[in-house]
């Protein structure tokens, strides 16, 4: 690609240089974050890829403005992660992300609506929760609580509570960790079509090497450490993966 062709610097949605992250335990410092260097473009399906303690949820963390790194720059578009305060990291991530853990994180003495309805009422942009769960194939299942829905039942809530403020960012932290493989595809054939149909930027952290070949590009940590990055020519169905 010619200078002339290269992405300019507010095309990115995540531009990244130089960061490290190192905790204290005790007498030790834990490095998680040795010098990353990234740029993610635009409504992509991206996999960070690597085993526990590679670094990935730290990456994840900065990304989600849920931390700081020790050093380096984190740009979200044109915005200044690193140098935010802790009121602006509060509202870029009240504005422009949406989170999914391993676990679902559900209040249990409310409906998957009203569990949906909670982040819609703190924010501006927002997605009517009956057509998040519509998206999320729970449209019948909006009014059961938790404990009346599977795992996967209660993963794809947890989805749609995270979609429902319309953020440009989807950040997903092991999202099929918890559960059997049929039911993490299920889940998997929910984020790709949030990604496919609404333009979502999204991030997918795993340690199953299988998931990356659905992404647009595949990011492999080590050691705190970017060890490899591709794109794929070809993705596959999430309904063909196997693992």
């Amino acid at each position: 690609m010619s200078a002339a062709e290269s992405p300019a610097a507010t095309d990115y949605v995540f531009r990244i240089r130089g960061v490290t992250k190192d905790y204290r335990m005790g007498d030790v410092t834990v490095q998680a974050l040795r010098g990353i260097d990234l740029e993610l473009m635009p409504g992509k399906f991206v996999v960070l890829l690597g085993p526990s303690g590679s670094g990935k949820s730290t990456l994840l963390n900065i990304l989600g403005g849920l931390d700081s790194p020790t050093s380096g720059t984190v740009f979200y578009r044109d915005q200044n992660l690193t140098l935010a305060t802790e009121a602006e990291r509060t509202w870029y991530r009240r504005r422009h992300v949406g989170f999914v853990f391993q676990f679902y994180n559900l209040i249990p003495s409310l409906t998957a609506k009203e569990n949906v309805a909670l982040v819609t009422e703190i924010v501006a942009s927002r997605m009517a929760p009956e057509e998040a769960l519509t998206l999320v194939g729970l449209r019948e299942r909006m009014n059961h609580f938790p404990s009346q829905l599977s795992g996967g039942e209660q993963q794809r809530v947890a989805i749609a509570r995270a979609i429902s403020k319309q953020p440009d960012v989807l950040l997903c932290d092991e999202p099929t960790g918890a559960l059997d493989v049929h039911t993490g595809i299920t889940v998997l054939e929910v984020i790709e079509r949030i990604n496919r149909e609404l333009g979502t930027t999204t991030i997918v952290i795993t340690h199953n090497a299988m998931i990356s070949a659905i992404a647009d590009r595949v990011i492999s940590m080590s050691d705190g450490h970017i060890a490899e990055q591709h794109d794929n020519t070809q993705k596959i169905p999430v309904s063909e993966l196997q693992w």
